[in-house]
């Protein structure tokens, strides 16, 4: 759930708990404490044009006297962007608090899901793609509010595709094979994909029989994403392209053309 920087503080944490009160009725902060706090398994979360599911673990720490019981404590983690937490420019939330088993008196392991959804208005769009600050929230049923940032960082990426056509096939041996295709990666603005243009992709090639491919020669995507060079025909093999990947968008390699060299 994305949550706005115009909302207060105590509007974000009701972004995971439903019990939670106005603030001015609010106690002390829970006295809690948020680590090993992992999203997605620290994969980076790809997100394409339909609803994605991330999961989220974290221990929480607390002291004996305090309930981590569903209708006393709800905790979840927060992804936030700025220089603190509580200074955020922009922020995702779970939708409902994470569930807590204890592993001791004063220990919890926990897990919470967090949803991204292109298809719903103003909920995600391709600014977010990048970098994001992880971070946890805590509301008592009083409405007593912990922030904790400052516990590691992980991505955002928009889903990619990567095509290749090799032609003509088959094709006489010395003559010209043109390699066509384009990298394109999800709009979250129109549940589309788009052309991803000015990157560079490798054109590689494995021969026939051969365990591995080989960068050919190195080219730049051009409008809407699209791809395209020349090869000499020399031997039986199968071409691809191969994009590295940037920052907001993942790596991926397009499925193997095989080309009949005679």
């Amino acid at each position: 759930m994305r949550i706005r920087a115009t909302v207060a503080a105590v509007s974000g944490a009701l972004a995971l708990s439903a019990f939670a009160v106005p603030a001015a009725h609010a106690a002390a902060a829970p006295n809690v404490t948020f680590s090993n706090v992992k999203v997605n398994k620290a994969k980076a979360m790809v997100v394409g044009t339909k609803k994605t599911v991330v999961t989220v673990t974290y221990t929480l720490t607390h002291p004996a006297n305090v309930s981590i019981a569903p209708d006393k404590l709800g905790t979840g983690p927060i992804l936030y962007r700025g220089s603190s937490l509580t200074e955020r420019t922009a922020a995702f939330g779970s939708d409902e608090p994470g569930t807590c088993k204890a592993a001791s008196t004063t220990v919890a392991n926990c897990t919470a899901t967090m949803y991204f959804r292109p298809t719903v208005a103003d909920e995600i769009a391709n600014a977010d793609a990048g970098t994001w600050n992880v971070g946890g929230v805590a509301v008592t049923a009083g409405g007593a509010i912990k922030w904790q940032g400052g516990l590691g960082t992980t991505k955002l990426q928009r889903a990619s595709k990567l095509t290749v056509n090799a032609a003509p096939e088959p094709v006489k041996k010395g003559k010209t094979i043109t390699v066509t295709g384009a990298l394109t990666r999800a709009d979250w603005q129109t549940g589309k994909y788009t052309g991803y243009t000015g990157q560079s992709v490798k054109l590689q090639f494995k021969k026939k029989g051969a365990s591995a491919y080989t960068t050919v020669k190195t080219i730049k995507t051009t409008t809407g994403g699209a791809l395209k060079t020349t090869v000499t025909a020399s031997v039986d093999g199968t071409f691809r392209y191969s994009f590295a990947g940037t920052t907001t968008t993942p790596a991926v390699s397009a499925t193997g053309d095989y080309v009949d060299v005679r």
